[in-house]
């Protein structure tokens, strides 16, 4: 999911600035006005625009909708997770190898940290945790880019500690590149993709062992099977609503897309077809796509070239929520009334009706 770490030397360059850029950023704040305790609800600065391109749009977001600045100031946000018992969003701060999270009544607190790299050895890189999900048993689950594997967190949701059990870190004996965002099939296999971004040198680094990036496939068993080696940057992944397609996002400059594959009753996926390019969108546009998320209607909502994407299942484009930054990620909260996204050094939130 990481949409900056690219191929082409004018965006790493573009991305060596941001990271500068980051450095000198204060802390992570809330961005609530100075009378927070006295509004109910709480009121918080709204940036960006709705755009609405077919009167489809209307069903899922209200014409007044406003994309609210819930907290600000980490270096890349990443993963963000709705925890419905607590009524709290998680999400990662990969760089310093963090977990943050944010609450209407908490506001932003630390929740885990190391989240992705636990060695004591010194590196660069984008080292923390990027996607988070949740098992079938309530468990937190890290696409960890430091360590190279799918971990899971051995300990309660309400006291986080960073002891992990790894779940998946090679392939055919060989390490991982740096897993970045997955999902649980209801069956219980976990499906994940396997770009470079968390190598200090990506794809041209020298500790890269698989010759490929993956989109793979984890049983109950432990076993590990890959499902295509096809894309050049897998990163979002989604399922339909029936299971009966997987969506993956290809956070490629040069191939800015989103597949479908139909997935068999074995697990395997099959029939790849492009679903949308959004290679000429990138051009012009903050972002490539990345993580995605899709409702209980079917409707995707894809961050990508302008923010979040939001696509019938026919790849109807029905407009776009513009943040004015490289938006990586989204999720919904427990009965899809809310969206909330992860856009550079930003949280955001947009009401769903």
């Amino acid at each position: 999911m990481r949409g900056k770490n690219i191929l082409g030397t004018a965006l790493i360059l573009a991305c060596l600035c941001t990271a500068e850029a980051c450095r000198q950023k204060q802390p992570p704040t809330t961005t609530m006005t100075e009378k927070e305790s006295n509004l109910t609800p709480t009121s918080y600065k709204t940036t960006g625009t709705i755009e609405r391109l077919d009167a489809a749009l209307d069903n899922l977001i209200s014409p007044d909708a406003k994309i609210e600045i819930l907290a600000n100031g980490f270096e890349w946000a990443e993963g963000p997770l709705w925890l419905a018992e607590q009524n709290k969003l998680l999400f990662s701060d990969i760089p310093p190898n963090k977990i943050f999270e944010w609450s209407e009544e908490g506001g932003l607190k630390l929740y885990l940290t190391p989240s992705g790299y636990t060695s004591t050895q010194v590196r660069g890189g984008e080292v923390g945790s990027n996607a988070l999900i949740l098992d079938k048993q309530g468990r937190l689950v890290l696409c960890q880019h430091g360590d190279r594997r799918m971990a899971r967190m051995e300990a309660p949701l309400d006291q986080p500690k960073p002891n992990y059990i790894t779940l998946a870190d090679k392939y055919e004996g060989k390490r991982l590149n740096s897993p970045n965002d997955a999902v649980y099939k209801s069956n219980g296999d976990l499906y994940f993709t396997d770009p470079p971004y968390g190598l200090e040198k990506n794809a041209d680094d020298p500790a890269k062992e698989i010759p490929f990036q993956g989109v793979y496939r984890v049983t109950a068993d432990g076993s590990i099977h890959l499902l295509t080696k096809e894309l050049s940057r897998p990163n979002g992944l989604a399922f339909s609503p029936d299971e009966k397609t997987l969506y993956v996002a290809n956070s490629d400059p040069q191939r800015a897309i989103w597949m479908a594959y139909d997935v068999q009753p074995n697990g395997n996926i099959s029939n790849g077809r492009l679903f949308y390019d959004a290679t000429p969108l990138s051009k012009n546009e903050k972002g490539l796509p990345d993580g995605l998320k899709i409702n209980r209607q079917g409707f995707l909502f894809a961050t990508g070239p302008g923010g979040v994407l939001i696509f019938d299942k026919n790849a109807k484009h029905l407009g776009t929520i513009r943040t004015g930054e490289a938006t990586s990620n989204c999720t919904f909260n427990a009965d899809e009334s809310i969206l909330y996204l992860t856009a550079d050094d930003y949280i955001m939130r947009v009401k769903l009706k």
